[in-house]
């Protein structure tokens, strides 16, 4: 684990820095335990969809490796077959946003806003 926790940092900077195409599920997903996941709070409501910087999904996490972790277990959970098309990491105010560019199983291509003010640079 400790040889791939800077593998995660690495992946995770990378994907924010720049643009990834053409992936399904999460490279990060699969580092992350379930157990990692689990202690993680995900505050998605019918309000809070992800469709933009005001409905963004929530993510409460101790650090970056979970917290990433939730937004590929949330993207999966909700849209089962997704691609990846982009990640991107922008700031609103005072907070954090992951923004993922998604296309569904269906073919429609989605931006899904998760705010993540509560871990990042948490390590």
């Amino acid at each position: 684990m400790k040889k791939l926790l800077p593998l995660l940092i690495i992946i995770f900077f990378a994907s924010c820095s720049s643009t990834k195409k053409g992936q399904t599920g999460s490279p990060a997903t699969s580092a992350a335990s379930s157990s990692d996941v689990s202690a993680t709070s995900v505050n998605s409501t019918a309000q809070k969809n992800g469709s933009n910087y005001e409905n963004a999904i929530v993510i409460k996490a101790k650090n970056e490796t979970e917290g990433v972790a939730a937004e590929y277990k949330w993207l999966r959970e909700k849209y089962p077959g997704y691609k990846l098309i982009e990640q991107s990491l922008s700031n609103e105010g005072k907070k954090h946003y992951d923004i993922l560019k998604i296309r569904t199983k269906d073919g429609e291509e989605k931006s899904i806003y998760f705010d993540i003010t509560n871990f990042f640079g948490k390590w």
